[in-house]
């Protein structure tokens, strides 16, 4: 298949094709390149932090899995005989979806119908809001997807501490963006993506919004890298 703008898909098809694969690089706006190494993608349950094994141990009923990737959560739940859809937007990641059997498709989480007891937004999920500005519209679209008492399992990273003064207090640009606002381009062998906006949110902030969207917005619990895993549950 054709990979262009598609170097997760085309990173997760080479890896599950031939066992192996190079690194993703991933670039930032703010920060030096990174890698990712793609079995990462394909990692067990035994393999995943604690953050992760108690997002999959609270869902419950119809499941929405969104940007599924190389579906190692998705493939879990089926597994364990829940009921679970995958989306995900990579052509390429949706084609080795379905090659393991699962219910998947090519979707855009902003144009998704249907409602759901659960929805799984994992990987610093709530970046796909993008910006901060755009957090209502994630957050409303979250409330339509879930079925009336459903619960959406997301987490985030707090970049507070890289901005953190000698004194304590924090450093904060008010003619800037906000502080957890980032760009991201992904690249693996040939193929580029574009570059895209992704979001990190402190918990307080993000609990603010979610009330004022109608979401109960509950701590489930904190990682080791001021990540943290959170439910917002539909009122």
């Amino acid at each position: 298949m054709d990979f262009e703008l598609d170097p997760l898909g085309y990173a997760i098809c080479d890896f599950a094709s031939n066992g192996f694969s190079e690194n993703i690089t991933v670039m930032a706006d703010l920060c030096e390149d990174d890698v990712m190494p793609v079995e990462y993608l394909f990692r067990t349950l035994e393999m995943m932090p604690e953050l992760e094994q108690k997002a999959l141990e609270l869902c419950k009923g119809k499941i929405l899995d969104v940007g599924a990737a190389a579906g190692c959560h998705a493939y879990i739940l089926d597994k364990q005989g829940k009921n679970v859809h995958a989306i995900d937007t990579s052509d390429g990641a949706v084609l080795h979806l379905k090659s393991l059997g699962l219910n998947a498709e090519k979707a855009d989480f902003y144009e998704l119908d249907g409602q759901y007891d659960t929805l799984l937004v994992l990987m610093n999920g709530i970046g796909i809001a993008g910006t901060l500005d755009n957090l209502p519209r994630f957050l409303k679209q979250i409330k339509a997807l879930l079925l009336p008492g459903g619960t959406a399992f997301c987490d985030s990273t707090d970049l507070t501490y890289l901005y953190l003064e000698e004194d304590g207090s924090t450093w904060v640009d008010l003619n800037g963006s906000y502080k957890g606002e980032m760009k991201f381009k992904m690249q693996y062998k040939e193929v580029e993506s574009n570059w895209f906006k992704w979001l990190y949110i402190d918990f307080d902030l993000l609990n603010e919004y979610a009330e004022k969207e109608g979401l109960n917005c509950t701590l489930e619990l904190e990682g080791a890298s001021n990540n943290y895993l959170v439910s917002l549950t539909h009122q």
